[in-house]
């Protein structure tokens, strides 16, 4: 497989290098007990290796239960390394859909240079896991989270991070935060000046006033600009003409910035520059537009995806690239709710017993699939109480388990603190092969 020039070369080739692999492996020694819902008592005092040894299967564990398709995880890695490879793009899937170290080492082994996170607690997750290669896509203003950042840069000079400013007033804190901290300016802080769009999150709205910013993180002695960033999926939802149509005039919206501040010569020469942006929607729109931006002296294009991975039976299904067309092969959904029928009430209506607090519902309720034996399965989910799901029209039986698709990756890793990992979900009796720990 090839992989992108730059940065993403680099870390690549360095591999095993980006995260602690003892570290990651070590998961496989912690002692399974009743803290890890739907795990059967028969895996209670044993470790993960010891359990898995024993070759579970799925029909031992309780419901609801979420899990995860090895076969749909393997090709999904795959396909987008090879997708990011032919585009010419770096990769730093956003860890934060899954946060399970055991999943970002599989994504830094098949090729990705880095890996993004969100907020502080995230950050402080992936360094204890010794990732080396760290895009915090948001700004980081916490003054003690500031000075704990600069000891962990001191004391790991291949530890590479960046972050994002959208103002002169953030420049200012995290420069005076730093500063208060007493830590030396001979390493400074990377930051992207962040651009955002109308109705959109965060990010400087105008070119003027991301100029400004620009100048203000030049000026800091603590701070080192870095490139420009983005998200462009808070501007659109779907992919419609209109919805595309928003991606496309944001994304030369920050070719014009990343112009306007190398024009102004205030990257700092012979020092990396990152050009960033690409949600699991619209990563072929900035592919297009951004990678030619890779051409230049130390500038490395990188996007962000994170739901690609698990994919899904949702939202992901209907906007991904790699559904609509951008490539060869389409990602597969590898996560899916399991959840046993507790009770037909009335004429029409069945009641699961999985609900908001196992399954995501912010982006589409679940999808009935299958039976647990295999029996395709009718009927629509219409809505979801905590510990609930009403599932109307449907022929399934009291106490039969149904397969659930789901929409939004990120919204259902956060709820399990160990996921099953099945050989074939579709299979009449699914074997366990792992356990994904995550750390929420």
């Amino acid at each position: 497989m090839g992989q992108p020039a730059g940065v993403a070369g680099e870390a690549a080739a360095a591999g095993r290098a980006v995260i602690d692999r003892a570290k990651v492996a070590e998961l496989a020694a912690e002692r399974l007990d009743w803290r890890f819902k739907a795990l059967p008592p028969a895996a209670w005092g044993l470790t993960v290796s010891q359990y898995l040894a024993t070759e579970p299967t799925l029909d031992q564990f309780a419901t609801p239960l979420l899990t995860l398709d090895a076969g749909a995880l393997a090709h999904n890695l795959r396909t987008m390394a090879d997708w990011c490879a032919r585009a010419g793009v770096a990769l730093a899937p956003h860890g934060k859909t899954t946060m399970a170290p055991a999943l970002w080492q599989a994504q830094l082994d098949a090729g990705a240079y880095g890996i993004t996170l969100a907020n502080l607690p995230q950050l402080r997750v992936a360094r204890a896991f010794g990732v080396r290669e760290v895009l915090l896509a948001n700004t980081l203003l916490d003054p003690a989270g500031l000075a704990w950042l600069a000891k962990e840069l001191a004391a790991d000079p291949a530890f590479r991070f960046s972050s994002w400013v959208d103002s002169v007033a953030a420049v200012r804190l995290m420069d005076q935060a730093l500063r208060a901290a007493g830590v030396a300016a001979g390493r400074p802080v990377e930051v992207l000046v962040e651009l955002g769009g109308p109705a959109g999150r965060t990010g400087v709205r105008d070119l003027a006033t991301a100029l400004d910013v620009a100048r203000a993180v030049a000026a800091a002695p603590m701070l080192r600009l870095a490139g420009v960033g983005g998200y462009e999926g808070a501007l659109a939802h779907d992919a419609t003409p209109r919805g595309l149509a928003a991606v496309e005039t944001y994304l030369l919206r920050l070719v014009e910035l990343h112009d306007a501040l190398r024009g102004e010569g205030l990257f700092a020469a012979g020092e990396r520059v990152l050009v960033s942006a690409g949600g699991s929607a619209y990563f072929d729109q900035v592919a297009r537009v951004l990678a030619p931006l890779g051409a230049q002296p130390d500038t490395t294009v990188v996007l962000r995806s994170g739901a690609y991975l698990a994919h899904d039976d949702g939202f992901y299904r209907g906007v991904s690239p790699l559904v609509r067309g951008a490539g060869d092969e389409p990602l597969r959904a590898a996560l899916h709710g399991w959840a046993r029928v507790l009770s037909r009430p009335e004429s029409g209506l069945a009641l699961l017993d999985g609900g908001k607090r196992d399954f995501p519902y912010d982006d589409g309720l679940p999808e009935p699939q299958l039976v647990r034996d295999g029996r395709a399965l009718k009927g629509v989910v219409t809505a979801l109480n905590d510990q609930h799901a009403f599932l109307r029209d449907s022929d399934a039986e009291v106490g039969e388990v149904v397969r659930l698709g789901l929409s939004h990756p990120c919204t259902a890793f956060d709820k399990w603190t160990l996921i099953p990992v099945l050989d074939d979900t579709s299979a009449h009796r699914p074997k366990v092969v792992d356990l994904v720990r995550t750390f929420f």
